[in-house]
Formats: C-alpha cells, sequence, structure tokens
C-alpha cells in the first residue's frame, strides 16, 4: 500500500490544468472518433466471455419471449456480435458516442436490422428514449463504458439508463476498479482528478471504487444484487509485462 500511495502522490504534485481538463472532456466524442480511425474495428477483441460471466445473457427462454436488451458505449460491436450469434431470437439495441464506432458497427455484415438498432447516443447530454421506448428493456450492459464519462456526469449517465429500463430490468456492468495496474502505470501530468485519467491519446479513464458505483446505482433507483471486485494477473507478451489487472462486476436491478 505504501507503493500505491507514493505513486498517487506523485499524480497529484503534477495534475492536468483545468483548462487542458475541460477542454478534453468537452472534445470526449472527437478523441474517441480519431481512436477508431487509427485503429478500425479490428483493435479490441471480440468478448465472448460475457456470457460466461453474466449467465442472464444465455437464456435463450427470456429471448424466445421477447426480452430486449442494450448495449451501452458498444464501441465496434465487440460485445453484441457473440452475444447475437450465441441466441438467435435476441434484439439488441446498441448505442456509442463516436459516430465513427457506430459506423463500424452498421458496415459489419452482422448487422441485421430485424435484430438490432444502432445509434449515436451521449449518454450525459442525449435522451435514450428518443431511439428506445421508455421502460421498454429488460437488461442494459455497461462493459468498461462508464470510465470513459466524467465523474460529474456519471449520475446523469445512470438515470439515463434508468429511463429505458424496466421495473425489475438490470444494468450488468464492468469497469475498471481502484489501483488497477493500469492507473499505477500513469505518469505524472495525466491526473484529471481522484482516480481519473487522461490518455496519451486524449481518451480518458475513471477507476471506481465498490461503494462509488453501489451510491451510482442505489441513487438512481436501483438495488445491488452484486458489486465486486474482479482479479487477473495479465501477460502482455509483445511488452514482455506482467500486469495486476482490477475490474469492478456488479448487477443492479431497477425497482
Amino acid at each position: 500500500m505504501a507503493d500505491i500511495d507514493r505513486i498517487l502522490a506523485s499524480h497529484k504534485a503534477k495534475p492536468v490544468s483545468s483548462f487542458v481538463k475541460n477542454k478534453l472532456i468537452n472534445e470526449a466524442p472527437k478523441h474517441w472518433d480519431l481512436f477508431y480511425k487509427r485503429n478500425g474495428a479490428n483493435f479490441f477483441k471480440d468478448r465472448h466471455w460475457t456470457w460466461r460471466e453474466f449467465p442472464e445473457l444465455v437464456d435463450s427462454a427470456a429471448w424466445e419471449s421477447g426480452a430486449k436488451l442494450l448495449e451501452v458505449g458498444c464501441g465496434v460491436g465487440n460485445f453484441v456480435w457473440p452475444l447475437l450469434e450465441q441466441n438467435k431470437p435476441m434484439f439488441v439495441y446498441a448505442c456509442d458516442f463516436s459516430k465513427r464506432a457506430v459506423g463500424f458497427v452498421k458496415e459489419n455484415e452482422l448487422y441485421d436490422e430485424k435484430r438490432m438498432k444502432a445509434f449515436v447516443c451521449d449518454l450525459t447530454v442525449d435522451q435514450l428514449t428518443e431511439n428506445i421506448p421508455s421502460a421498454s428493456l429488460d437488461f442494459v450492459t455497461a462493459i468498461f463504458c462508464l470510465s470513459a464519462i466524467p465523474p460529474s456526469k456519471l449520475e446523469k449517465a445512470v438515470n439515463n439508463i434508468a429511463s429505458v429500463l424496466k421495473s425489475g430490468g438490470a444494468v450488468l456492468f464492468r469497469d475498471y476498479g481502484l489501483y488497477d495496474e493500469a492507473e499505477l502505470r500513469f505518469k505524472p501530468g495525466h491526473m484529471l482528478d481522484d482516480h481519473f485519467y487522461m490518455r496519451q491519446d486524449g481518451t480518458f479513464s475513471v477507476y471506481f471504487s465498490l461503494e462509488q458505483i453501489e451510491k451510482l446505482f442505489v441513487g438512481a433507483g436501483f438495488t445491488m444484487e452484486e458489486n465486486g471486485y474482479v482479479t487477473k494477473e495479465v501477460e502482455n507478451r509483445k511488452r514482455e509485462l506482467k500486469m495486476e489487472r482490477i475490474w469492478i462486476q456488479g448487477k443492479f436491478v431497477k425497482l
């Protein structure tokens, strides 16, 4: 813990200026568009692990009875493509605030408007109900999405998500946890606020505590069913690095 305290103290000693911070926040969609312009549709691997962690997603009876799902922060579809292939009757909404990412989704050969609707949406500005009927969804998945939203705007984003979920509908969540090695590897000059950092490419990331996530969802009218840290050692062979990853995984049900 002493090493962590020392690292965080070095971050706090050289924070990003308020001007740069506000500029990054205001230009967030532009930086993610540039990210997808540089990296195309193949940067992230398809997320085949999601139904192992969230068995609700492969409950065929639910999808056959007309259950619907929204993936927020869908990127280029790495979450939804394996899921649609696994569950033939499923209908999925998918949104992202990067126009380029949503464009990649719509260009994919698997995109079928009978089974999917992809649209551009900034959860902190645009109302989801403009594209999805109010209180109509059974599931919302937020996989490494909320960490791309400034902490000051998270409450608005989660309330927006709540507006399209049925009572009894669930948010399935995974994101970066406090003291994840990706946080500790930032150099001084990247901290925007406590546990909130900018990357070299102009995108940014929040690293959450369990208490922060619980407060966020409970405050928006959810009850907590699951909320815990997931730890894993990940090896980057190209860079000859081993990293201790810390994520938060949870399930929150709308009252």
